[in-house]
């Protein structure tokens, strides 16, 4: 129960200290991932203009750059976001959406992990294709692996860019290069639901700007999304439904009801 007890401080943590998350983030995420970061306690702001990027990364407690409508222009904004956020100190976390499905896409992806993200989130077949082990293809943005499936090709990401690597999916894995953490948390019915990985990606980004131990603090965001995930479900119609319970229940989820239902282990 220790550990249950310190992911609900961090929690708290970003209740509590609201931190400035700055998103370069896609389309089609941008209203859910903005209104998942208030309802959690964070605050975001998502700027893509290269002019003031720079001036964004300084002023942000961490950044998210998330590739999923990658463009020519955007591309630019985010290796100058990354490049900025790894010059300051800052952390920043990469969601490599659809990894391996194009030549462009990849490229992208090696030149922003030069820039060393703080943690990089992603399905099972974009953290295979990242690590350029993949033996399955990428179906969009949909993994067509199960999660425990990339644990050596996350493995060696950690170690290769010394980067926390977080594998979601039924089973959400959080590997740092030495330690596995599972998070058994979670709603078949949240894969319904466009851009909840991206919810994801942003919510560590929150924890990113206020939490110390970044295994603790990725493990405890997946944890608070598993779990609102959980509890909206049993209440939602479907999807459209769990979509708004879903913010409803980052707002308001309570400590009893963390402890009741969150599934950790490690090895």
């Amino acid at each position: 129960m220790v550990m249950e007890k310190i992911l609900w401080k961090h929690i708290e943590s970003v209740r509590s200290k609201s931190p400035l998350v700055h998103n370069i983030t896609n389309y089609v995420v941008m209203n859910n991932t903005a209104n998942a970061l208030l309802a959690a306690g964070a605050s975001p702001i998502m700027a893509h203009a290269k002019s003031e990027v720079p001036d964004m990364v300084a002023l942000a407690h961490a950044s998210v750059i998330n590739i999923g409508t990658l463009d020519e222009y955007w591309s630019e904004t985010m290796l100058l976001a990354a490049e900025t956020s790894h010059k300051l100190g800052k952390p920043w976390v990469l969601d490599p959406v659809g990894a391996g499905a194009t030549p462009f896409r990849d490229k992208i992806l090696q030149q922003l992990l030069a820039f060393k993200p703080i943690v990089v989130k992603g399905n099972a077949s974009e953290i295979m294709a990242l690590a350029q082990t993949n033996e399955v293809a990428t179906k969009g943005v949909d993994s067509t692996a199960d999660s425990s499936e990339a644990v050596n090709a996350a493995i060696g990401l950690a170690i290769q860019h010394e980067t926390l690597v977080c594998i979601s999916g039924e089973t959400d894995i959080i590997v740092n290069g030495t330690q596995t953490v599972f998070v058994k948390n979670g709603h078949p019915l949240m894969t319904k639901v466009t851009g909840m990985g991206c919810t994801a990606s942003a919510l560590i980004g929150a924890f990113m700007g206020v939490v110390d131990d970044k295994t603790e603090g990725v493990t405890a965001a997946m944890a608070l999304l598993g779990i609102a995930g959980e509890l909206s479900a049993e209440q939602a119609d479907g999807p459209g439904s769990l979509q708004l319970k879903l913010i409803d229940k980052l707002h308001n989820l309570s400590e009893k009801e963390f402890y009741d239902h969150i599934r950790i282990s490690k090895q």
